[in-house]
């Protein structure tokens, strides 16, 4: 208590520019962009690397569009943060009309993007790129960069801005994106044709040059200006009460996180879905829980972002627990529940105010949540906008960390910028698992592989569990190269109760919980009785059956403190309805972990947990990613049956009514159906084998 500790900095931007790596990521990455659109791509890269010292807006540039009839038409390029799918074309002779008009709102300049663009199978830009298109010059880039923001936000803005840069920037004040700024913008720079760059008070800056390297260099060294002028000032320390360890806080995060997850989810939820949909994830750099910890932390955490275009996704202020009770957890839920119905009163009252008397918001949740202590918890419906969510908080708060006193937004400003119009084409694909986590063992093999993968594509954040390796290290780098974030790679053994209960943690504090366990892990051994080795039987009995004990206790003990159902499925096998000789050991040992869950079934319903099974039989392999069961036990069942080891696929296809080849993607299509809960079932099992009446459950 009493510590004083210096205000944190702001985190520096470096240029990154080289021209051979441009010409590296233009041939590599994004093969088909030609020169100069290719360049503007590789600014944008940089920028969106940044961390936690600028957000990107965009960057743009102007150039030829040849249509089908081979005509060059006049265009704009415009790259947005978060952009996967090329850049979105628009007809820049048309745009540049539309500067004639008197006003335009946002809804109708989205309506003129959609109508004209040029390139169908990119995402409609914001109604930020018309400033880009009213603007003469080549290449534009707009930037949210920290140290900006803490010379903008702070009293007097505009002159600190003028100080800091010097005269050649253009100072506007705050202005909702769209026709206004854009119009306001090209009149401002018109009028002062020596400017290097645009400031807008809470709304970061546009710099531009003739080539990319110059609009992107001329954002490093504006900022650079702003971080240095920070520097010259006279800041006092900041004054702690108490200060939190990073190990502390990780401690407390993987106790409150969960319970926070499941809070968001039912008031967020469907009616008669108790599940959640959200991801949450934790901010909890030291200089962020130092201001917490300050006499006047909340006044300056529980402030707008510095990031005011993102207020559609993380509302205009945060949620503030005062002295959360970390160490009552009996108390804690009901603590934060009762925060949770305060944050939503006072919010329905500002909707009401803003929109009308006797309207209410469709969603009156917090995104982001200060528990002094802990940090930062971000919320989203979805990995990408937790993500979102996430980087925000760290900026405002890193930057309010470095400020004395905030120069706030009225708050009808802050609402109409909350409300503003967005193009919701861009949602109309949301999968149907977004939002949920799943841990999946075994995932290295081939049937973890296929389970991985269904979930995966359906917008799943999953993390991949096997013992580490080769094979889990060559799994996580292929899934994360199609899926990005959503995979994660989580080396442990089933068999440690800690190590299970440590990897729950890390994916609580990776994704703020989960809601969908899929136990796979096991191992098989050909013997008969006779010539059975204990040790090997003990080997088996200790994946297969306490692997299986292990993940069920963490599961349930999780989901208890989570308070919103999920879902458990165990991966059986066909041999415990129909066991096959010499293969005692692993029938014994599955159809014991098949009682266990059918145990789980029953004592989890309470908790609106569903546990259910899927026995496959005979997957050898996911694509190229063979069976590491069948690898050892392949030879043992071939020469069993009298089968050369290459005949032994062929063999279990033909036996079956359906005489089908089983997948792994056939038994993820098994894990899908129970993980999107499409009937009220549990203790089911769904057998995945092409029909085999022996095996029947019954």
């Amino acid at each position: 208590s009493g510590t004083i500790v210096p205000r944190s900095e702001i985190q520096a931007m470096r240029n990154g520019w080289s021209d051979r790596d441009a010409a590296e990521f233009q041939a590599h990455y994004e093969p088909g962009l030609e020169g100069e659109v290719a360049a503007a791509a590789y600014a944008a890269h940089l920028l969106e690397n940044e961390g936690t010292a600028v957000s990107q807006g965009s960057v743009c540039v102007k150039g030829g569009w040849t249509n089908i009839l081979g005509e060059s038409l006049p265009a704009l390029f415009v790259f947005e943060s978060g952009w996967t799918s090329g850049p979105g074309v628009l007809d820049l002779t048309y745009l540049r009309r539309l500067a004639s008009l008197n006003g335009l709102g946002d809804d109708l300049v989205l309506q003129e993007f959609r109508t004209h663009m040029l390139e169908f199978r990119a995402r409609i830009p914001s109604p930020e790129a018309l400033v880009h298109a009213f603007l003469p010059m080549k290449y534009t880039a707009h930037v949210h960069a920290g140290a900006l923001s803490a010379v903008t936000d702070a009293p007097d803005g505009p002159t600190a801005a003028r100080r800091a840069l010097g005269d050649r920037v253009v100072v506007l004040p705050y202005c909702l994106s769209g026709f206004d700024l854009a119009k306001s913008t090209a009149e401002a720079c018109e009028s002062m044709p020596n400017a290097r760059a645009a400031i807008w008070m809470h709304h970061g800056m546009m710099t531009w040059g003739e080539t990319a390297a110059a609009a992107y260099s001329a954002a490093i060294d504006l900022t650079t200006e702003a971080e240095e002028w920070l520097e010259r000032q006279a800041r006092k320390p900041v004054q702690v009460a108490f200060q939190t360890s990073p190990e502390l806080a990780r401690e407390r995060a993987r106790k409150v996180a969960p319970v926070l997850r499941g809070l968001l989810g039912q008031a967020t939820c469907r009616p008669g879905d108790r599940l959640n949909r959200i991801i949450v994830q934790p901010v909890m750099d030291a200089p962020i829980l130092d201001l917490l910890a300050s006499p006047g932390g909340r006044e300056l955490a529980s402030t707008p972002p510095v990031d005011c275009h993102h207020l559609q996704h993380v509302k205009p202020f945060p949620l503030w627990v005062a002295e959360p009770l970390y160490g009552d957890p009996a108390n804690l839920r009901g603590q934060l529940s009762d925060a949770l119905a305060e944050y939503s009163r006072g919010y329905v009252a500002y909707y009401s105010r803003n929109a009308g008397d006797g309207v209410h918001p469709s969603d009156s949740c917090p995104r982001i949540v200060l528990l002094p202590g802990l940090g930062a918890l971000c919320a989203g419906p979805d990995l990408e906008t937790s993500t979102l969510v996430r980087d925000v908080a760290r900026r405002t708060l890193t930057v309010r960390a470095g400020m004395s006193a905030y120069d706030p937004l009225p708050e009808d400003e802050l609402f109409r910028t909350e409300h503003a119009p967005v193009d919701r084409a861009e949602n109309r694909g949301t999968l149907p698992l977004a939002g949920r986590v799943a841990l999946v063992t075994g995932a290295a093999g081939a049937i973890g592989a296929g389970i991985s993968e269904g979930l995966l594509r359906q917008g799943c954040a999953v993390a991949l569990a096997d013992l580490p390796g080769a094979r889990l290290e060559s799994l996580f780098e292929e899934f994360h190269s199609r899926y990005g974030d959503l995979a994660m790679a989580l080396p442990f053994d089933v068999t440690e109760p800690a190590q299970v209960a440590d990897a729950f943690g890390r994916v609580i504090l990776a994704w703020g919980g989960l809601d969908l366990v899929v136990m796979n892990a096991g191992v098989a051994l050909v013997s008969s009785l006779e010539e059975m080795d204990p040790d090997g039987f003990r080997r088996l009995e200790r994946i297969n059956i306490e692997g299986t004990l292990n993940l069920l206790t963490a599961a349930a003990r999780h989901f208890r403190l989570q308070g919103a159902g999920g879902d458990v499925v165990h991966i059986s096998t066909k041999n415990v309805f129909a066991p096959g000789a010499q293969f005692g050991a692993y029938s014994a040992t599955k159809a014991a972990a098949h009682q266990l869950a059918r145990i789980a079934s029953l004592e989890l319903a309470e908790l609106g947990v569903r546990v259910n099974m899927v026995a496959p039989d005979a997957v050898f392999a996911h694509g190229d990613r063979g069976s590491g069961l069948w690898a050892g036990v392949g030879p043992g069942r071939a020469q069993s049956k009298g089968l050369q080891a290459n005949e032994l696929e062929e063999h279990y296809r033909k036996r079956n009514l359906l005489k089908s080849r089983i997948t792994a993607a056939d038994v993820g299509n098994a894990v899908l159906y129970f993980a999107t809960r499409q009937s009220p079932t549990t203790g089911a099992t769904i057998p995945v084998d092409g029909g085999l009446p022996e095996a029947t459950p019954r």
